[in-house]
């Protein structure tokens, strides 16, 4: 059964409805792109707020009443009973995780820089592409063997993006690699969500978002009332922004895993290695970003790696 008729999506969304005709594979890759642009677009959105000294940690908080809405307009969830039934194993966890990671991108941003974090985020796929080998049963193919070891080089290549005369204090590298470990982790939670065969991922989505703002919500009123911050007005505004590209980020990355439910890792992979080179790009032309010979290998590699893990 077509994954679209499944979802029950397909006669709702005339957007979704036209990559009917399109392979799994190739229909994957198409949402693992829009996936990747929004992403980015999240971490550009934060880094412009920054430098407009809007308190990042509110507009964090108000971006999850938008996914909510765009979660039950867009996505028609069945809203089911809160009950012992439900995945709680996974979506506790993923609803104190996407509030909590999402303040340490945050604070790594305003600590190490946008291009820095990007990294940071996509060395994570490690986490996932151990995940998929050792506990999900998937066998890599010399293809995806190929195409994993090119995006790694590609990384490896992108790590050194600046030079700096001053050593960062080592508290600041906490966020880095709360950022790593936090990601890989909602990476393969997500995944599993994917596969749920009593309840769709719209339904899921929808309970991981709600528990998500209900914990952000909680640290709102603990800013405001604890630590007597004063309300950001124009953090509702930049909230309500990235709430839109934080869903779209989320749904167009599960369905990229629900067109490809047996090869995980190449979504893993076209994800992370996808986010490295738009960022990059996005680093040279808006935020003017200095790329060595090293760093432009790096990229290179990155756009050969989705070639060959999307194609082969």
């Amino acid at each position: 059964m077509d994954i679209f008729v499944k979802l029950n999506w397909s006669h709702q969304n005339s957007f979704v409805k036209g990559f009917i005709l399109y392979p799994n594979g190739v229909r994957a890759m198409l949402y693992v792109l829009f996936s990747v642009l929004c992403s980015v677009t999240v971490a550009v959105i934060i880094k412009f707020a920054k430098q407009q000294r809007i308190n990042y940690l509110q507009l964090i908080v108000w971006n999850y009443p938008i996914a909510l809405l765009l979660t039950y307009t867009v996505l028609k969830p069945t809203l089911l009973p809160w009950d012992s039934s439900l995945a709680w194993h996974l979506y506790i966890p993923l609803g104190l995780l996407l509030p909590s990671i999402f303040f340490c991108i945050a604070l790594a941003i305003r600590y190490s820089g946008i291009v820095k974090t990007e990294v940071a985020q996509r060395l994570s796929l490690f986490i996932p592409l151990l995940a998929a080998y050792f506990f999900l049963g998937e066998q890599i193919g010399a293809n995806k063997l190929i195409g994993i070891v090119v995006g790694l080089l590609a990384i490896i290549c992108s790590i050194g993006w600046t030079r700096t005369s001053q050593i960062e204090s080592s508290y600041k590298m906490i966020y880095p690699l709360a950022v790593f470990f936090g990601m890989g982790i909602i990476d393969v939670l997500f995944k599993q969500v994917a596969t749920l065969s009593s309840i769709s991922y719209m339904s899921s989505l929808w309970i991981v978002f709600t528990l998500a703002f209900i914990f952000a919500l909680g640290l709102l009123m603990y800013l405001l009332l604890v630590k007597k911050q004063k309300l950001d007005t124009r953090a509702i505004l930049y909230g309500a922004l990235l709430g839109v590209f934080n869903f779209w980020n989320i749904a167009f990355y599960m369905q990229a895993h629900q067109a490809l439910p047996d090869s995980p890792s190449l979504v893993f992979t076209g994800m992370n290695i996808g986010v490295i080179t738009v960022g990059a790009l996005v680093g040279v032309l808006i935020f003017k970003e200095k790329l060595n010979i090293l760093n432009k290998i790096g990229i290179i590699l990155a756009v050969v790696a989705v070639l060959l893990i999307a194609l082969l």
